[in-house]
């Protein structure tokens, strides 16, 4: 193949984190991956920001998304996470609910559920706002079994009847189904413990940062 300057190379494909980059250490050139340069130690960054509102979790018992699309990835790659890695998440939108019906939200990476508020009782309320707080810590790495990850938060919202806010306060740590062997997908989910038009939640802002 004849050299070629960089603007005349072929364009490249969406990247996956395999691909390799020559890099020059201790002043010897050697190669790495993507993934080894986006999830270094210490590189503190953003991961993921939504575009757009999520598809509403309405009238419906079933456990459901409560993300949308946007730009950047919720995923990192097997073998992408380290011991000491800190990230930190977003979820803001909008909640309606009939008073004393209950609403859950969960937490997850590949499935394995990384936190779970339970059943929260909801007061009332009409087309407010709603907040949650997640903070992530890999206390290991490995394996399910080995891998251990810390996660807490809060999610809160306005009720109707005052402006106090209401919610719940979570934290727990997956030592035994979490995985950082493959490849772990960020999902966050909603379910009603009743199925009425008054019950509803959907997310207008979700960020994800790495923060150590």
């Amino acid at each position: 193949m004849p050299n070629l300057p960089i603007s005349q190379l072929p364009v490249a494909a969406p990247l996956t984190g395999s691909e390799l980059f020559a890099i020059v250490q201790g002043g010897i050139t050697k190669q790495t991956t993507l993934s080894s340069i986006t999830y270094a130690p210490g590189n503190n960054y953003g991961l993921f920001n939504q575009t757009g509102s999520s598809i509403p979790v309405t009238n419906t018992i079933v456990e459901s998304n409560l993300l949308d699309g946007g730009v950047g990835t919720l995923t990192v790659p097997a073998n992408g996470f380290t011991t000491g890695d800190a990230y930190h998440a977003i979820v803001a939108g909008v909640v309606s609910a009939k008073n004393n019906d209950t609403l859950r939200i969960r937490i997850k990476a590949n499935g394995a559920v990384l936190a779970d508020t339970g059943a929260i009782t909801m007061a009332g309320t009409t087309s407010k706002g709603f907040k949650i707080d997640i903070y992530f810590s890999i206390h290991q790495t490995g394996a399910a079994g080995v891998a251990d990850i810390a996660t807490s938060g809060v999610f809160m919202y306005t009720k109707n009847a005052s402006t106090d806010f209401q919610g719940v306060n979570f934290s727990t740590i997956n030592s035994t189904t979490f995985d950082t062997t493959v490849s772990n997908t960020l999902a966050v989910t909603a379910q009603w413990g009743a199925a009425d038009p008054l019950n509803s939640i959907y997310s207008e802002i979700f960020t994800l940062n790495k923060t150590y």
